[in-house]
């Protein structure tokens, strides 16, 4: 049997208006304890582990579109990702449409290991029509969906993302080491 076509979808399109109120300051170019950014933090980790990572990004963010262009993501901007998590999930699923499965990630969860995500795919080749990473027993991000679920996803709206998705189907949990799933930059505390 030949393997599967996954392909990363990393979210990098929302506005941070928790660690920024004014919109002043692009949480996801906020340097790491390590030095890199939280985005390329989370892009290097997604590249390590899949060949072809579709990053969505707000129209007119060019740095961001920049750095995640010169990581080896395949960039492309959501002109209506202000309309929330779902447009621009929608959107990248459409230009990675030509994938058998997707792990969908957001660009502001840079402690996922490459690990994670790369057990996240192979439960996709191995049948699981969603996946999603669990760590001492509670289960975290990124999730991994099957091509079976594409119309499902191609019809969300709002800011929801596809918490209803995976909520209403069978989820295959795939444990992992990686307290990652659960650290995301909500405000500049986080990035220590």
């Amino acid at each position: 049997m030949a393997s599967l076509r996954i392909a990363g979808i990393l979210l990098a399109a929302g506005r941070g208006s928790r660690f920024s109120p004014d919109g002043g300051c692009n949480k996801l170019l906020q340097p790491l304890a390590t030095g890199a950014s939280v985005l390329a933090a989370s892009a290097r980790h997604m590249l390590a582990a899949l060949p072809e990572v579709v990053a969505v990004v707000r129209s007119g963010d060019e740095a961001t579109a920049a750095e995640l262009s010169a990581l080896g993501c395949m960039v492309t901007e959501c002109p209506d990702a202000h309309q929330g998590m779902a447009c621009s999930l929608v959107h990248g699923l459409r230009q990675a449409g030509y994938a058998d499965g997707w792990v969908l990630a957001l660009g502001d969860m840079p402690h996922v290991q490459p690990a994670t995500i790369a057990a996240l795919a192979r439960a996709l080749e191995e049948g699981a029509d969603i996946a999603a990473p669990v760590h001492d027993g509670k289960r975290g991000n990124p999730v991994a969906f099957s091509r079976l679920h594409l119309p499902a996803l191609l019809a969300l709206q709002g800011d929801e993302g596809a918490r209803g998705i995976v909520r209403n189907s069978a989820v295959q949990e795939v444990p992992v080491d990686d307290p990652g799933i659960f650290r995301d930059i909500d405000t500049p505390a986080d990035l220590r």
